[in-house]
């Protein structure tokens, strides 16, 4: 008997046992809930996204205490927009039905991912949680979060709750899972499973190319280092105060913030005044090279820093700050790798940079963006649509927000984007996807397609179901099949259900196998309930 056990538990290989059970458990849910109808999916949703509301700042609270960084009463803000605000929205849309398409002779299916490995980061860890959660909910698929290792106290709160709000409305036992202790290995282990559907990274390039390398579907992002223009025509004062609003938003940690300011040089003056009346601090040219050493005299961008404020962050550069300031502008006169304060910076550092014309300043804004950030975003503070048109066309951002801050306007929030927190950057910045990234990323779409021979009459697929008549599945024995790469009826390891008897060579039943099966339905059971505890 010992022995038995023994051989079970080696099988598991335990450094990667409690990860061949959560992916088990989520393969399971996914078949499950990939039979649910839109009611019963827009119930657990609600669920889910009301109790990451009652949380938002409970929840904002422990992500700046545990991470160091950020604006606890911003955090709250998005972790309201990414709860009740994201359920508000996609609610209203259907991505469990099928659709009838009578006037092309089609019918289409929806076909969730399966299993959402999804990895969240430190900048923004409930919300990305929130968010990939509700989009998981809204589309059928299990997810399992993989949080930033600084911030996995909240992201693991976060989870669970969410967890056991969708499992009390209906939902299947591991639809919603986090690895509490996450480390490279296992990271890595659970990135190439081939029961995992889809990727959906969020975080530092490394991290974005381990997924795109894993040899499973990615949803990656790249870096931002979004330039504002802002030319003649706009009205300088509500520019000041939207750049400086975006800029300080959260510290400034969200990817789709502003890095330099393009101001044409007849309003740059004027503009400098208006941003100081609202909270802007205009370093000297003194102050200037000592934020220089500060954000990157290492040779990269200094993390201490990252998410501070702008009162934190002068005190370490030796600049003593007005207790209300917002931001530190610094101005520079050129952009290039000679530059650095020309490159991302999640901190309420703005760089400030005079052009001759709107042109010219289209063109530094190109150079901004080949620098980094290509296909991320950028905005233009302008009145003038030729202009505008004309930024749009030449800079290599798949978002540019207008006369509006670049923070949330890029993200999805005071513009009508998609509201999200992972930024496709296309093929520009070496992504699979160029749009704000929405549910509708996650699932596909079986396409039954008649013949358009006018003589071949399209069916009556009115009042079906898609799921009748297949087999019943009980809750938490769903499906002996695999919805990532590992196809029905391949050869995998998975735990089955129930079977005919084995049998032993001379015929009869063998008893000992039997036994082994049982023994290990009630090891996996107990460890099933470890983790749901």
């Amino acid at each position: 008997m010992t022995a038995i056990v023994e051989e079970i538990l080696a099988g598991d290989k335990r450094p990667t046992g409690t990860a061949d059970l959560m992916l088990q458990m989520a393969e399971w849910a996914a078949a499950a809930f990939a039979r649910f109808d839109r009611g019963r999916i827009e119930k657990i949703a609600r669920a889910a996204a009301d109790v990451a509301f009652a949380h938002a700042g409970e929840l904002a609270e422990a992500a700046v205490k545990e991470t160091g960084f950020g604006v606890a009463a911003h955090k709250k803000i998005k972790n309201e927009l990414t709860s009740r605000g994201l359920f508000d929205l996609y609610s209203k849309e259907d991505f469990c039905s099928a659709r009838i398409k009578a006037e092309l002779k089609m019918v289409e299916l929806p076909k969730p991912a399966g299993v959402i490995f999804a990895l969240t980061p430190s900048t923004n860890p409930v919300c990305s949680v929130y968010y990939k959660v509700l989009m998981a909910l809204f589309t059928r698929n299990a997810i399992i979060l993989s949080p930033h290792p600084t911030a996995k106290g909240c992201s693991v709160k976060a989870a669970k709750l969410m967890a056991e709000a969708a499992e009390q409305a209906g939902a299947p036992v591991g639809i919603i899972q986090i690895i509490e202790q996450p480390n490279l290995p296992l990271i890595d282990y659970v990135m190439k499973s081939p029961r995992i559907g889809v990727i959906l990274a969020t975080g530092g390039t490394p991290m974005v190319r381990s997924a795109y390398s894993s040899g499973n579907p990615a949803i990656g992002v790249g870096p931002g280092n979004a330039p504002a223009l802002v030319d003649e025509s706009a009205d300088l004062n509500e520019a000041a105060k939207r750049i400086v609003l975006s800029k300080a938003f959260d510290n400034s940690i969200l990817c789709t913030n502003e890095s330099v300011v393009v101001a044409v040089e007849n309003i740059a003056d004027r503009l400098l005044q208006a941003l100081k009346s609202v909270g802007a601090y205009i370093a000297k040219p003194e102050e200037v090279a000592a934020l220089r050493e500060l954000l990157f005299g290492l040779g990269s961008f200094n993390t201490a820093v990252l998410g501070k404020s702008a009162v934190e962050i002068g005190a370490q550069a030796g600049i003593r700050l007005p207790s209300n300031t917002q931001i530190i502008i610094a101005e520079i006169d050129r952009v290039g790798i000679d530059e650095p304060l020309s490159k991302e910076k999640l901190c309420p550092v703005l760089s400030f940079l005079r052009v001759p014309h709107a042109d010219a300043g289209i063109t530094q804004a190109r150079a901004l963006i080949r620098l980094s950030g290509a296909g991320h975003s950028a905005a233009i503070h302008s009145k003038h649509a030729p202009t505008i048109l004309k930024y749009g066309a030449a800079v290599k951002a798949l978002r540019v927000a207008v006369n509006a801050p670049c923070s949330l306007g890029a993200a999805g929030y005071g513009t009508h984007l998609a509201p999200a927190f992972t930024i496709g950057t296309g093929f520009f910045g070496s992504s699979s996807i160029g749009e704000n990234v929405g549910p509708q990323h996650l699932i596909n779409w079986t396409r039954i397609a008649y013949n358009d021979d006018p003589k071949e009459v399209f069916g009556d697929f009115g009042g079906l179901d898609a799921n009748a008549g297949g087999p019943a599945l009980a809750l938490g024995l769903e499906a002996p099949i695999s919805l990532g790469r590992l196809q029905e009826g391949a050869d995998a390891a998975q735990d089955p259900l129930p079977m005919p008897l084995p049998l032993s060579n001379s015929g009869s039943i063998d008893e000992i196998a039997i036994l082994r099966e049982e023994i290990r339905r009630m090891v996996l059971e107990e460890l099933r309930g470890a983790i749901r505890s």
